[in-house]
Order: C-alpha cells, then structure tokens, then sequence
C-alpha cells in the first residue's frame, strides 16, 4: 500500500482534537500495585491467551509514564485518550498515580481524556449483576472529584459490544463466559452504568463526555434474502444494540424484552445527553446467512449455532491482524449514522482507529492512516460534524487474548527491555499534525 505524497492529508476544522489511545490494562504493568481485575483471572488459566503472556509488567507505563508523555509531547498531539484502572483506584494508590499522569499531561500542553472503564472489571465484580453499574457510578464519582479540576473530557465506557460479544457471549476475552444471547443482560448494565456514570459526572461539575462504541458497516455477503436477514441482524446485535439506547432512549425491536429489570425506567438514565459521541472504526464486516459449521474470524471462532456467518471480504488488503483495509467504510458508517439518527446524534469523536502490522518501518501502517483520515475529511465534506481523531494505539501493548503478537503501536516496545523506538508511522503522524498547522 501506498500513500499519496504528492496530496497532503485535507486540513480539518479549527479545534479539531488529533489524538492517541491506550488503555490501563494494556500498557501499565505494575500488577502487585492494584486490585485483581476478570483479566488477571482469566490470563492465568492456561490456554486463554495464545501466548500464554500477562500484563502484569505490559510497557511498565505505571513507572514510565514519563517518558510516555515526552513521545506524545514530541508527536505533537494535543490529547491523550487513556483509562483509569477501577482495580488500581480501588487499591488506594491509584488516583495518586493518575493524579501524577494528569498534571505531567497538562504541563506538557496535552489535553487528558480518561475512559472510566476499559474492560479491566475488578475481579469480584459482574456484569450480569445489576449493582455493578451503581458500584461504577460511586468509582466515577471518586475519579471526578479527583481530576476534574483538569479533566474537561470524559469518556465512560469503551466498546461495550465488544466486552460483551468477546467476553461474555463467546468466551474468548475475559471473563471467559461463553452466554450467547444469554449476555444480553452485561451489555444492558454496562448501558445502566454508562448513564449512571454520565449523571455522576453532571454532578461533579463535569460538561463534555461521551461515549467510546465501536462500529462499522454490515455488508450483507449477497443480495439474496437470507443473506440480506443475517446481515440486518448482524447489524443490529454490534451497532443498534448499543447506539439505538444511547441516541434514541429504545432499543432495536424485539431486544428490550430480552433485557432484565425496568428496561423503560432503564433507559431513560441509559440516554442521558451526551456532549459528544466516540466511534472506534477499525473495518466493515460482511455477513450471511449461517452456514452450519465453525468459522475462524480475526483470530475468533464463531459457533456453528450463531445465526448469521462472518464472511471474507474479498478485493482489499488486509492486516496483520486479518482484518480488511477498507477507509470507505469509514465514511459510510459516518454519513449512515447521521442519516439513521439525525438530529440526535451529537458531535462525533472518532476514538480509535488503527491497525496491527510489525516492524519500525511500517510503511502499511502510514498508508492504512492515511486512507482513513481521507475517508474522515469526505465524512465532513459531507457534513458529519467531526470534532476529534484518535490513533490506536500510542505504544506496542498487551494485546488481550492475542498477547504481545500484535502490534499496533506508533512506537515499537521491545518487551524484553521495555525500550521505546518510534516507528515510521510516529514519523508520519507527526508530520500530519504539523501540516495541520496549530493544534490548540
């Protein structure tokens, strides 16, 4: 793949937020300094990560973090989109330490956008219990009256669809539980947590937050009728399930009476307003009719009892990870979604966007940015409000269930030595941003 050299990326708007990614659990290490989470548990049992590795040292961020902050000082971002550990703030120690991130951030002109939850539960916490989105709504409390003297963004929760698909319905992320559609009732108090969160942080003062879900585009393997069903449905267990709430106040037909609980009263703290919303877009996915048998997808394997089959997408580069190199879909899903909700749908952030590839010299990962900051700029042209992006990830990390075989970094970590080593792609990254003239 290659870039347009002779074509500079379009400007974007003034104020526009150019950012990074990470998360706690991914990069921090420092194991022995915080509380258990479901990820601990679940990296101990063998076989659960293909590696068989842990993040209990991951990039040592925890005793790094300034040396991180001094990359993203000289990458020339102007926000930093990190989590807070709930396990590492439960300890006591914790808020001492994002207390330290934060201040060294802001002195550093880079704008802080903790996530509240990154999918590290502590570990004698579960989803499938109600109380666990009030017990969310006390930690958000604490961490807001902690930061928010510095803190002016917020995000609640990251990819709820994924901690639920991956964690709970097919068993290959942590917890482990493989539910099926019986993990309906995780992605609905994830949701009660999220609005839960959202009310907490109103009354500590705070007033821009959002959300981080992860969406794409359902291509339907083919115009036949049972293939265009799967596909819709697809569509609407990964992107529905959890903008419809959000957005809306209601779920997709025929979902909230597989909730639990007052699902009416639910959703009116569900849909509280949001400042703006968060999109991680890494790829579209194509989908048909179920097929009778197992399929390997993106290192995961989807039962034979699912009712609809992930299909490959043929004709686009793919990376390292297996996953389609399509920008365009990019711009679909954000014009789709302005066209779906209208009005409702506040300012879009796109939160994550990335790919794994390895080497310093990853050229596929400059051309892979590249194609999906173009296909953001014509998302805009066509009249998406876009106020932010931001590149997965700052740094090689843990992985999850993968380990430390992807990479998906700007700067390359030798996990033996934990040295840094920016890649091409920082390079790049920070050539972009300069063209985009100041970025405060």
């Amino acid at each position: 793949m290659a870039t347009d050299a002779d074509h500079p990326i379009p400007r974007f708007p003034a104020g526009f937020l150019w950012g990074v990614s990470t998360s706690a659990h991914q990069i921090e290490g420092a194991a022995d300094e915080r509380e258990l989470s479901v990820w601990d548990a679940f990296t101990a049992e063998p076989g659960r990560v293909k590696d068989g590795s842990t993040a209990a040292v991951a990039c040592d961020h925890y005793h790094r973090h300034r040396e991180d902050v001094a990359l993203l000082a000289g990458l020339g971002v102007n926000a930093y989109r990190f989590s807070v550990s709930w396990p590492r703030v439960r300890s006591g120690k914790g808020l001492d330490f994002y207390d330290r991130l934060v201040d060294d951030l802001c002195a550093a002109g880079v704008r802080p956008v903790p996530t509240l939850f990154h999918w590290d539960l502590p570990a004698d916490l579960d989803w499938l219990d109600r109380d666990t989105a009030a017990r969310f709504a006390e930690y958000v409390a604490l961490v807001a009256d902690r930061l928010g003297d510095r803190v002016t963004k917020w995000i609640t929760l990251n990819e709820p669809a994924e901690h639920t698909l991956l964690g709970h319905a097919l068993g290959v992320h942590a917890p482990g539980r493989h539910l099926l559609f019986d993990a309906l009732p995780a992605a609905h108090h994830q949701l009660l947590a999220h609005g839960l969160a959202v009310r907490a942080l109103r009354a500590s003062g705070a007033t821009d937050i959002g959300i981080a879900n992860s969406h794409g585009p359902t291509w339907a393997a083919s115009a036949e009728a049972a293939d265009v069903e799967a596909a819709d449905f697809y569509d609407v267990l990964l992107n529905r399930l959890f903008a419809d709430p959000l957005l809306l106040g209601r779920y997709p037909e025929g979902i909230g009476e597989l909730m639990p609980g007052d699902v009416e009263a639910d959703l009116e703290v569900i849909a509280e307003p949001l400042d703006w919303y968060g999109v991680n877009y890494y790829a579209p996915t194509r989908v048909g009719a179920p097929q009778g048998a197992e399929i390997e997808f993106g290192g995961v394997t989807m039962p034979a009892e699912l009712p609809f089959s992930v299909r490959e997408i043929e004709g686009h580069p793919v990376t390292d990870f297996g996953w389609p190199v399509a920008p365009e879909g990019l711009t679909e899903l954000l014009t789709g979604f302005r066209d779906r909700y209208g009005d409702r749908l506040p300012p879009v952030v796109i939160t994550e966007n990335g790919c794994s590839y390895p080497g310093v010299d990853d050229q596929e990962r400059i051309a892979y940015l590249d194609g999906h900051l173009r296909a953001l700029h014509r998302a805009v042209e066509a009249g998406v409000d876009v106020r932010g992006y931001f590149v997965w990830s700052l740094l090689d990390n843990f992985e999850w269930a993968e380990g430390y075989a992807r990479r998906f970094g700007l700067v390359h970590v030798d996990f033996d030595t934990l040295e840094r080593t920016p890649k091409a792609s920082y390079r790049w990254y920070r050539e972009v941003l300069r063209a985009q003239g100041p970025t405060a």
